[in-house]
């Protein structure tokens, strides 16, 4: 079974693997932070071998693109540049955008992307080599989740 099919394996089961007797809250809190990055960096790796597009860089938003930690793993597993803006809360600003373009408050979607303003850039704090140790052992975790529980 491949990573990829891991997701929609209904046996599966979530799990904390690797810790030691110093884990404390702070690690818990890091490793979910990991595990949302982990996840979108092999929902990003299947969708470029799917369509054969190199991701250059990430535009994010929503609530969880506060956190710096957050996107700071994000830039160093995917290697490009994690672009937040600083209006996170996009989705309503995206509906009012298409209603504004729709009645012609906007004259096209080049005026609306010009009121993008960035708040911060992410860029690859950790080597490739280290980037694929994380990733590596980020798989054979998942792995360990397989069909955990028995059919």
């Amino acid at each position: 079974m491949c990573i990829r099919d891991s997701y929609w394996d209904m046996y599966a089961r979530g799990g904390m693997i690797g810790l030691t007797r110093g884990v404390n809250k702070n690690h818990i809190c890091r490793a979910v932070l990991e595990s949302i990055t982990f996840q979108m960096t092999d929902l990003l790796e299947a969708m470029q071998d799917d369509s054969s597009i190199k991701i250059t860089d990430l535009r994010v938003d929503g609530g969880a693109s506060v956190s710096n930690i957050m996107m700071q793993i994000q830039a160093d597993m995917i290697g490009c540049e994690v672009n937040r803006p600083k209006n996170v809360e996009t989705t309503a600003l995206g509906a009012a955008y298409l209603a504004g373009l729709a009645v012609g408050v906007w004259k096209d979607k080049e005026e609306i992307s010009n009121n993008r303003v960035v708040d911060k850039v992410f860029t690859r704090q950790i080597s490739q080599q280290k980037r694929d140790a994380l990733y590596h052992d980020w798989k054979r975790a998942v792995e360990r989740s397989f069909a955990w529980i028995e059919k």
